[in-house]
């Protein structure tokens, strides 16, 4: 949903970053398919067509060249998820993601509109930092539909003028770097820097560590604060995990979360262990993940640390 400090390691060795086949396509050449096949392919399609007929009505604002002249959609998700933590209620979540390139905008601008949490939109929250992947639901008053504009300079600056639910308009600035250490190991940095009305001005800084221990693993250390005016006690995250590559996009994750406020007194306000499992469920575009975990939440200073064990289950639909 967010742009995080950067592509990872092992995301690059499972292909998970290339991408998908566009719709029509498949990567299955066996002539007979069934019907739960033609049912999945044809979904993905309308999709699809839905997200590029709603690109080329977008496009035409700006200008007459016709979207065919370099118009494209990428970084398209659909994703269905149940949450399941002892110490939260069952959610149900639908999450939606995807971002164009808009010829009458130019080469380095596009436009871009998906669903879930606003919050962690505004503050580019790392996606590995989500309240989704702390199978932590996200409250109503957060959850919803954005959508804007976007341009990158000299391909380390980013600036986006968004909207998100109820026309409450959002303000964004990125910087991002990364270092090559040595053929196995870098260093990726993220600041964006943003404003709204119930904010004003914050800031969001994102640093990561990877190193390739194998050719099937990987270790990453990434981390993650925000302080705005509104809110002096800056939010931080840290997730420690490991990961390791089976190959044809599956993956195993080993991870260790730590959240917290500074200033509020609770300091580290949950912690955690989670392992998670994704793997293709069909094709090369429809994946599928499981996540166990056992958190240790604390609600503030005077609330004794509490156990809470955690479920999650997932689809995820790349177009």
């Amino acid at each position: 949903m967010t742009l995080a400090a950067g592509s990872s390691h092992a995301q690059a060795q499972t292909g998970a970053a290339t991408t998908p086949p566009a719709a029509g396509e498949t990567t299955d050449k066996t002539p007979d398919r069934s019907d739960t096949d033609r049912m999945l392919t044809k979904t993905r399609q309308s999709v699809r067509l839905a997200a590029e007929g709603l690109a080329r009505g977008v496009d035409s604002w700006f200008g007459d060249r016709p979207f065919e002249d370099g118009g494209r959609v990428s970084e398209g998700r659909l994703s269905v998820s149940l949450l399941s933590r002892e110490d939260e209620p069952l959610e149900t979540r639908v999450r939606f993601h995807a971002r164009w390139r808009l010829p009458n905008l130019g080469e380095r601008s596009y436009f871009y509109l998906g669903q879930g949490d606003r919050r962690e939109l505004v503050k580019d929250q790392p996606d590995a930092l989500s309240r989704s992947q702390q199978l932590l639901p996200v409250r109503n008053v957060n959850r919803g539909f954005f959508a804007g504009l976007g341009t990158t300079l000299r391909d380390v600056f980013e600036l986006r003028l968004g909207f998100r639910g109820g026309l409450k308009p959002y303000v964004q600035a990125s910087y991002q770097r990364d270092w090559d250490l040595s053929p196995a190991s870098r260093i990726d940095f993220r600041e964006t820097l943003f404003w709204t009305f119930d904010d004003r001005l914050g800031s969001t800084t994102a640093l990561s560590y990877e190193q390739v221990i194998s050719p099937t693993w990987t270790a990453r250390w990434l981390n993650a604060a925000t302080v705005t005016q509104r809110n002096r006690d800056f939010e931080w995250s840290s997730n420690l995990g490991a990961y390791k590559v089976f190959g044809d996009q599956r993956l195993l994750s080993l991870e260790a979360l730590f959240n917290g406020v500074q200033g509020s007194g609770v300091g580290l306000s949950d912690y955690g262990l989670q392992a998670k499992w994704e793997q293709p469920v069909h094709r090369d575009w429809l994946i599928g993940e499981v996540i166990v975990g056992h958190f240790w939440p604390r609600k503030d200073a005077s609330s004794p640390r509490e156990r809470a064990w955690a479920l999650g289950a997932g689809l995820k639909l790349k177009f």
